[in-house]
This record gives C-alpha cells, structure tokens and sequence, in this order.
C-alpha cells in the first residue's frame, strides 16, 4: 500500500470477530480462541468488559493480539464472526453484503436474518466450541492463551459446577490444562482468596453467629470485633449466608470504634435497605451497608433486634395472591348469561356488584342447579349468596382464612382500602396454594438478585423504571412465559415480554409523557409499544450516567393488558378479553411458561406460580394446564415437542395421551399456522431430534401423509445448517434455511405429492415454483450430467429460480457429479453469452423472427460445449446458421 493510499482505496477486505458488550470470560475467551482458528481475523473488544476480565487483561492483554473498536482499520468488512452472541453491532464498514457468521452455546432467542450461518449448540459454554476447533486443526495455545480458555468456561459453568455443564465442557478443560493452563492464575480472577485477617474474622463471625425466628422468617445474626481490618467484609457475607442459607443476614464487626453492618436478604418480607437507612447507610432490599460512626457494638445489636420486627412484612398478604381485575355480575345479568360465562371462562363463581356494593357471589353450584329447574331468565340476585364480604389487600391471608371459614365464600372480592373499590378477587384455591407447602422451584435463591444478575445494566435500569410508574399507577407488573422458565433454568435471555394487572396503554403513555419516545397502542387487545427515545435527557437521567449503557437499550418496550382467552370451536384463533394475571397465565400452552416475576414496588422479583410450573421445570416435565388444550390449539402439540427437545424434558404422561387424541385435529389447522411453527422449529439447534420425535409421535404424519423423516433427510438438514452460499455464485438473494429444508424434505416426493403438500402448507407462488423446480431436478438432472453435455444441463437449469438451484445442491449431497454440475452452472455457465446478438444477424439480411431467439441459443451452445472458443469461430458459425435458417425459410 502507497503511502497515501487508504485500505478502502485498495479494497483490503476485513475478517472481523467480536462479542457482546459487557462481556465475561466466556466472551472474550471464545473471542481469542476464534482468532486462533483464523490467523488473518483481527479480535475486537467491545466497549465494556468485567472488571475481572479488564483485570487479566491488564497484566496479560499484551500477549492476545486484540484490537480496541477504534483500532479498527479502514476497509469493506467482508465477514464478520460473532461469538458469545446472536446480536450484530454496529461497526465501521459493515453493509449488507457483509457475511454474518455467529457462534453461540445459547439456544436461538431471535429470529436471524437468512443470510447468515450459525452454530448454535447448547454447552456450558461458547468457548468450549471453539476449543474443540482448536483440537481440529492442532492448534495449542501458550500458558496464558490456555488459561484465558480456561477461565471462558470456568466462569461460564461455575467452575464446572452448573447443571449446564456437559462432558464436552469437561473434556476442553482437560486439554487446555494438558496445554499448560495455569489454575492458580485462573483461581486470582475467579475467586480471590480470603486475606489472614479475613479469615479469622470469618472464624469468629461464624462462631457467634445466631439464629432468630421473626415472622416465620429465619434471620441470622453475626458479631465480632476487627480492629485494624483493612479488607472488605461482603465477601464474608456471601460465605456466611452459603453456610446458613437464612431469608436474611446481619452481619456487624467492630472497626476503630466505628461498627460495620453488612446485610443480606433473600425474602421479599425483609427490605434490609430500609435497615440499612435506618442506621445512616444504604442500599436496596437484598443487599446494603451502613458506617454506624461512634457507638459500641452491643448497642447496634441491641437496636437492630429491636428494629427488625417493626420493618419485617407478613410474609404473604391478600394483595399478593389475589387475581387483579376481577369479572363481575351485575345485579340484573340473568342465570343463563352467568352460566354462559362460567363455561366460556371456566369461573367458579362471580361476586355480584351493584357499583362498589357487595351484594353477593354467585357459585357454579347454584347457577347448574337453577339452569337445571328452567331459571334461566331469573335475575343473578335470586340465587346468589346474599351478603357484603370483601377483605382489603393489605390484610394477612391468616384473615382471609377466617373470613372464608366464618362465610363458607371460596371466591372473596377485594376492595381498595381507600376508595372501597373492587379491585381483585382472591379464592380458595389461592389460599390453599398459599397455606400449602412451598413448591417455590428456587427455594435457596432470590430470583431478584438471578434478574439483576441476568440483565445487561441498561436494561434491567430501564425494568426498574418502567416498574417505579406501575408502582405510582397501583398497576401490577410482571415479566411472564419463557423469560422466567429460562431465569430459573439458568440460561435467561435479555428479552422478555411485560403483562400489566391494569391499563398497559396508560402506563406505555405515562412513560412516554415523563422519558419521551412514543407509543402505538391496540385499544382492542390491550396492547402498547413504547418506542423509546435513547437521547431524551430524562431517560439519560433516570438511567444514571456511568451506570448504564444506551446502546444496550432495546429500540421498544411491549405492553400488554393482563387478559382471557376463549376459543369459540376447536383449533380457532382465540376472543380475548380483559382479565387478571391468573387468567393471562392460565391461556398459556404449558405449566412452565405459566410462571411470572411481580416487578413493582416491594414485590420486586417475586415469583407467582399460580398452575404448577416450578415443580414441573424441577420435575423436567412438559404439561399443559387442561384437558382439552390441545383441542383448543393442536399446534400446541408442535410446540410442546420442541419444548421437549430443546429443554432435554419429557412430556408427561396425560399430556402425551392428550396430544395424541387431538391428533386427527391438526388436519383442521390452518397452513400458514402450521408453517409458522415449523419455522420455528427449524431454527431450533436440535432440530434433528425435535422431527425424529414429530415422527414418532405421528404429527408429521397428521400434518400430511407424505411428510416423514428418515436418516436421509436428516443428513440434508445437518448439511443445510452449515452450508454457507459461495460468493461465487454472486446469488441475488441467498436461498432460506426454511427453502432449503422444504426443498430436502420434499425431494424424493413425486410432483403431484409435492405440489399437494404446498397446497396443504399454503406456500406462496415463488416458494411453490422454486420446491416444484428444485424437484423436477431430483430425477432429470443426474440422467442429463451423466449423459448430456453443459449445454443441455444448462438448457435444464435456465428455466429454474437460482435459490432453487442452490437448495437443490444441497439435497444432492451424496452425488458429488450433480452437485458439480450444479456449482459449474451457479458460477460459470449461466454468465456464458455469446458475442453476437439480433443486429448481426440483421446486419446479415436475416429478417426478424423465431430463428433469431434458436441461432442465439445455438451460439451460445456452442460456447458451453466448446465447438467454439473464439469471435472468429463464433461469426463463422454464425454464417452458417444463417445460411441454414435462410435456406429453411426458402424451402
């Protein structure tokens, strides 16, 4: 390069790798690792790091060969490789063209663009993928190379501790090790070690430490004196609370005539921030401090014991378990609209309202009696439970009990203390949930601290935000579904979907209003999107600078009002209405994705586990939550399998009997909904076993007779998942994986049997003409390549859409000669023209006509088979045929 020339003067093309902001050992690990498999890539950091990676990297960085963002040199970014993520930054020469190529151990949380190649395979972590590339091409790291990749999946899989780690994870460290990676230096940047005196004060903390019951809570105290302690004490804390597991810890050490308090809590009842505060320090409800100046250590201890239980909550309230939005009767609704109700809704009974009065509840019991005795147009009133029972939300569910009891009422409304409102309803079933055993799934953790720990810091800031309104609006909000399903497994996304108890388009409004951004509401369904404003100064300000990264936003937050679903007849789109959080969860498909996480106020990140979901995911069990889900919605039945493959569950017994006896119901089903699964299955990293179980099961079947799955086609979909589109073939628009799939799974039927399956499947006209020509191929083209010559395979290939083509490539895996063919035409044979067009051939007195379009296409033969390899060659053909077609015409 001249010395004034620039790298995109010369068109240097760059091989790019990187990872996701914030990242961890396990990110930047497989970043350096994916390095090593390509000499010529250049491995850029982003912006943050860990503070224990910043860490290494500091002392070692200069032996790894990364580059920072802004070393980036100039030119087309021609390919780029993600590690440890499925998002694309935005970088410096990166366009449309350039090709994405991702890695990843997480399962797939987005819909990717088409165009790019991925490698997703569930291990404990991104960088043992890549250490076993490095085993492939017998590629050893150095000392320190071997322990960064140590560390990426050390970190990533608890040392080797975490239910997420596999053998394949196991195995890598062993070879790094067998490379010289260091674990004492790998230890420094885990877990540092205690200091002497932090260990002697451990000692004697954990001596003194006493237990204390407080409000069905158990609460632990720990004392002692450290004169002269120079070395933080919340890492005695944590061990602490490993060693008693208690719902809150106090941890008190005399410094200097100062006293040190630490806390930590794990229940939503004890807010040790508001212990802290109280003794001039600070912090939030799971963990703070406090510098008590001045005063003894037997006085503290004296104040907090008397403190604590004027701060700790009953530990579960009315206002927790009750349903939100309650539905009601009105005086004069009739029996038979209140039995009409019940079974669209499957309520047990509705309290019956005359503005904010109480007047009586209505069971299921006296509705089917009454309909049974013709009362069907009688009003609500002559048949209810007469009587004005109502509990207020701050009362303990000790009362409701008594209340239930004293009225024999099992569906209790709950009336706003202030205003006397109903505002929820709270049932026996509620109550005997509560009073139960608890079946919490996470019993020895806060999946507070899981969410904090879980959420880029932008992000869960922006959570805290959105729950401070629903807070200020008396709205109760959750994150709901997969979100809390895989917080809990362990592998949480940072995507989730928002469910307001109250008026989800209000709530989007007054967060516009206040952080700018606008919103675009569905009065109908309840829904808001709030898109946000990222440079609005109130939104900066509310995110604190320093502690939050704006471009970890996402572009939009989703809203949705809690609601009901009924189906009006099998396999139907389901009538939604408004409705509590218990109803919302109840229309979901499995008991696992019925589980949400309460965000406002003090209920912050407790769980709600109204239909079993925690036991089942201890369990590994797929369940749906009735009887005739799948009769409500076959396509369920897809997604359940997914869900079973993609987990590593079993769907339960009855679930399985059920799915099975809807199965005749999938025929009933719409294509495009059935294709809308399949694509999603599709992008599944264990697709394989999710239709080897599809087939088992007779779904694929049930969908249509033809559809199988056998070992022939699998190896095609494998072959799918890593082909990668030659850029030879200089493709207008590279072919779906889904084309591709299809184009597999189709092949080796007869033309009428695939063009019913598009029938059946509702594919549009170009994917139906591409899957028909992709076919016709499956029987032609090997007879044409080995007996024609390139002009008759081109003459073949011409009237096919090139995504056919390349997908056709693919399902010829096993015949290296078709393929062959196939790439000569993708690259080279469809460019060939010939040099003469229509106005040499006029210029030649040859008038215009159908002998025009044959001469060309016999020129251009001619070139494909070689009887020509010049200008001069090609004109005196072209005389001849003209003389030809002319004599033709004479005769």
């Amino acid at each position: 390069m001249g010395e004034n020339e620039s790298a995109e003067e010369v068109g240097l093309s760059l091989h790019l790798i990187h990872t996701h902001e914030q990242a961890d050992f396990d990110g930047v690990a497989a970043l350096f690792a994916a390095r090593l498999l390509d000499s010529q890539a250049l491995a850029i950091l982003p912006r943050r790091l860990n503070r224990n990676v910043r860490a290494f990297l500091t002392l070692y960085g200069d032996q790894l060969g990364f580059l920072e963002i802004e070393d980036i040199p100039k030119g087309k970014l021609d390919r780029l490789t993600l590690v440890d993520t499925q998002s694309s930054p935005s970088l410096k020469g990166m366009t449309a063209k350039t090709r994405v190529h991702v890695i990843d151990h997480h399962p797939q949380d987005r819909e990717l663009d088409s165009s790019w190649s991925v490698h997703l395979e569930e291990l404990g972590a991104t960088t043992t993928l890549l250490v076993e590339g490095l085993q492939e091409a017998g590629v050893e790291p150095e000392m320190i190379e071997a322990t960064l990749l140590l560390l990426g999946i050390y970190e990533d899989t608890g040392s080797l501790s975490y239910t997420s780690t596999t053998p394949r994870d196991i195995s890598a460290c062993a070879w790094l090790l067998r490379c010289g990676a260091s674990l004492s230096v790998a230890a420094n940047f885990l877990d540092h070690p205690l200091s002497t005196e932090q260990r002697q004060l451990y000692e004697r903390l954990l001596e003194a430490a006493e237990t204390v019951e407080l409000h069905g809570l158990s609460v632990v105290i720990a004392d002692a004196s450290a004169p002269g302690l120079v070395d933080e004490i919340s890492t005695l804390a944590h061990k602490l609370r490993d060693v008693f597991d208690p719902a809150a810890l106090f941890v008190l050490v005399a410094l200097n005539g100062n006293v040190q308090l630490v806390a930590r809590s794990s229940s939503d009842a004890l807010d040790v921030g508001q212990i802290a505060e109280h003794f001039g320090g600070g912090g939030h409800d799971r963990a703070a401090a406090a510098l008590i100046r001045d005063r003894s250590i037997e006085e503290v201890r004296q104040e907090l014991e008397r403190f604590l239980p004027t701060v700790i909550k009953p530990p579960k309230t009315v206002g927790e378990i009750m349903s939100r939005g309650p539905q009601m009767l009105a005086p004069q609704a009739t029996v038979a609209e209140a039995s009409e109700r019940m079974h669209r809704f499957g309520h047990e009974g509705y309290p019956v309202v005359d503005g904010d009065r109480t007047l009586g509840l209505l069971t299921r019991r006296a509705v089917d009696k009454a309909m049974s005795h013709g009362m069907g147009d009688r009003p609500v009133t002559s048949v209810m439970n007469a009587g004005e029972v109502l509990v207020n939300p701050t009362d303990s569910v000790q009362h409701l009990q008594q209340v239930m009891m004293e009225h024999n009422w099992g569906q209790v409304p709950v009336a706003d203390q202030e205003s006397g409102k109903i505002i929820g309803i709270v049932t026996r079933t509620d109550l005997l949930k509560t009073l139960a055993p608890n079946h919490d799934p996470t019993p020895s953790s806060s999946l507070a601290e899981k969410l904090e720990k879980a959420l880029p810091a932008a992000r869960l800031q922006l959570l805290k935000i959105v729950a401070h309104q629903a807070e200020e609006d008396k709205d109760a909000l959750y994150i709901v579904g997969g979100f809390v399903r895989d917080l809990i497994l362990g592998e949480p996304s940072a995507d989730f979907d928002l469910v307001v108890e109250g008026d989800a388009i209000h709530l989007a409004r007054q967060l516009a209003k206040q952080y700018g951004g606008r919103v675009s509401s569905h009065r109908r369904f309840g829904t808001a999107k709030w898109q946000l404003d990222g440079k609005h100064t109130n939104l900066l300000a509310a995110l604190g600078q320093g502690e939050a990264d704006v471009l970890d936003l996402p572009a939009s937050l989703d809203f949705v009002t809690a609601r009901a679903e009924f189906y009006a007849h099998p396999t139907a789109l389901p009538s939604v209405q408004t409705g509590s959080i218990k109803l919302d969860l109840h229309r979901r498909d499995f008991t696992i994705n019925t589980l949400a996480l309460r965000l406002d106020g003090r209920y912050f990140g407790h769980l709600l586990d109204h239909w079993g979901g925690g036991q089942d995911l201890q369990n590994g069990w797929i369940r749906v939550l009735h009887s005739i889900s799948f009769v409500d919605d076959p396509t369920r039945a897809l997604r359940a399998v997914r869900l079973e493959q993609r987990l590593g569950f079993r769907i339960e017994a009855r679930t399985l009997e059920l799915l099975e006896q809807a199965l005749p119901l999938l025929d009933r089903v719409s294509g495009d909904r059935i294709r809308n699964e399949l694509m999603q299955i599709f992008r599944e990293p264990n697709l394989p076993q999710i239709m080897q179980r599809l087939g088992d099961l007779g779904l694929l079947a049930a969908i249509h007779p033809k559809l199988a799955w056998d070992a022939w086609i699998e190896r095609r979909f494998q072959m799918v998942q890593a082909f990668e589109v030659p850029v030879e073939w200089r493709l207008s628009t590279a072919p779906s994986i889904g084309l591709m799939n299809y184009t597999s799974w189709l092949f080796r039927l007869s033309k009428e049997e695939v063009r019913s399956v598009c029938e059946r499947l509702r594919f549009s006209v170009s994917i139906q003409t591409a899957l028909l020509g992709a076919n016709r191929l499956a029987n032609a083209l090997p007879m044409v390549v080995r007996e024609g010559r390139p002009s008759d395979i081109v003459l073949l290939l011409d009237e096919l859409p090139e995504q056919a083509l390349a997908a056709a490539w693919v399902a010829f895996g096993d015949d290296s000669q078709t393929q062959g063919a196939l790439d000569r035409y993708l690259r080279e044979w469809r460019f060939v023209e010939p040099e003469m067009d229509g106005n040499q051939l006029r210029s030649h007195g040859l008038a215009p006509g159908p002998a025009y379009r044959q001469i060309l296409w016999e020129l251009r033969a001619a070139w494909l088979d070689g009887e020509v390899g010049s200008e001069g060659e090609e004109r005196e053909l072209m005389t001849r045929l003209i003389r030809k077609h002319s004599s033709d015409d004479r005769g």
